[in-house]
């Protein structure tokens, strides 16, 4: 049976994501066909080169690597420069680890297009402040015409028909329900910074999860895998909540109705580093909060605009939800991802640490 079992260097030959192995000497053993095609070099003449002669001067690339042989862990890092005059421009996520095998390392890159090259924090903050001017708008321009409508219905309410009450009272729920949008719509306005401080992430998911079982995910079973030594999140505990409690909503619309399952999780990843554009400083997001199902997933064609404004797969749906989280997300100074690999609904939340202040620890 085990005769049957692939080279793993074969299976590597077959992802679409550049790849390649960096020995304890920094020599490049093994690279699959994307790797060659990112290196615009073959195999045979990156066997004979080390990675520092790839990698541009001073590329966090090259720290990483002995980040991974020191800790045998695995470390990622988004929006890194990896282009050379040979290889032109190249904006990669990276992704280090150990092999566990003759000091050997993995380095898997994730070229970036050029729309996604700007810091994911920003982009999201984009999508969500997309809506800003128009719900400024719509809380004068539509808020104060419906108030009137409404009041008209109640009225003629009074002396209605049975018939017409019906109808008089189809225009008083519609009226609250766009009124309800658009007051939904008018948080995204809210450019006053969030009081923050530290938050055990732990307590929040257990508080969210509480909220589920006890209502829309009564029938849905809860599965918690969760780092207990994680340290406090740097952030306001009731905004998390909200952030939580929407996509684990949004989870337990996705399951099955028959065997639903969320997994929420927490781990803690050090080597996750955030540029910002503007600044030379990376910014160190090592707490990260997931939310899994085992729905289907979203589709590949939805998957780049869930985080944008009035996207929605859902009958009825606002497509405001994901766009608020992502704003949230945003102002905390982290990051949302949404992992589509493993074709389950996987989202992903990437925060900074609490740090006590100085004037505290004295």
């Amino acid at each position: 049976m085990a005769d049957d079992m692939p080279n793993p260097l074969s299976v590597l030959s077959v992802l679409a994501d550049p790849i390649i192995v960096v020995d304890e000497n920094g020599f490049i053993p093994y690279a699959n066909p994307a790797g060659e095609e990112f290196f615009s070099s073959s195999i045979n003449i990156l066997k004979k080169t080390t990675i520092d002669k790839l990698a541009p001067f001073g590329s966090p690339l090259l720290s990483l690597i002995e980040q991974v042989r020191d800790s045998k862990d695995r470390v990622s890092e988004y929006g890194v420069d990896l282009g050379t005059p040979k290889t032109g421009t190249k904006n990669v996520n990276i992704q280090v680890s150990s092999m566990f095998e003759n000091n050997m390392v993995v380095v898997q890159l994730e070229e970036r297009t050029m729309a996604s090259k700007m810091d994911r924090q920003l982009t999201h903050r984009g999508a969500a402040r997309s809506v800003t001017g128009m719900a400024a708008m719509l809380a004068h321009e539509v808020k104060n015409p419906l108030s009137g409508i409404r009041g008209s219905a109640q009225l003629l309410e009074m002396n209605a028909s049975d018939a017409d009450r019906a109808l008089t009272r189809l225009i008083c729920d519609e009226t609250d329900r766009i009124c309800a949008i658009v007051d939904r719509m008018e948080a995204f306005s809210d450019d006053r910074p969030i009081e923050r401080d530290a938050v055990n992430i732990h307590e929040v998911l257990e508080h969210v999860r509480l909220i589920a079982q006890n209502g829309f995910g009564k029938n849905i079973k809860f599965l918690e895998h969760y780092d207990p030594s994680l340290p406090y999140v740097y952030g306001n505990r009731d905004q998390l909540v909200q952030v939580l409690l929407n996509l684990v909503k949004n989870a337990a619309e996705a399951v099955p109705t028959d065997g639903g399952e969320i997994i929420l999780t927490t781990a803690f990843r050090p080597g996750v580093r955030l540029t910002v554009p503007g600044n030379s400083a990376r910014i160190q997001l090592p707490l990260e909060v997931g939310v899994r199902d085992n729905g289907a997933g979203i589709s590949d064609e939805l998957l780049p605009h869930i985080f944008d404004p009035f996207v929605t797969t859902k009958t009825g749906g606002s497509g405001l939800g994901l766009a608020l989280v992502a704003k949230i997300v945003g102002d905390h100074g982290g990051i949302i991802e949404y992992d589509n690999s493993a074709s389950v609904g996987h989202f992903l939340i990437r925060l900074p640490v609490y740090h006590v202040p100085k004037s505290k620890e004295e």
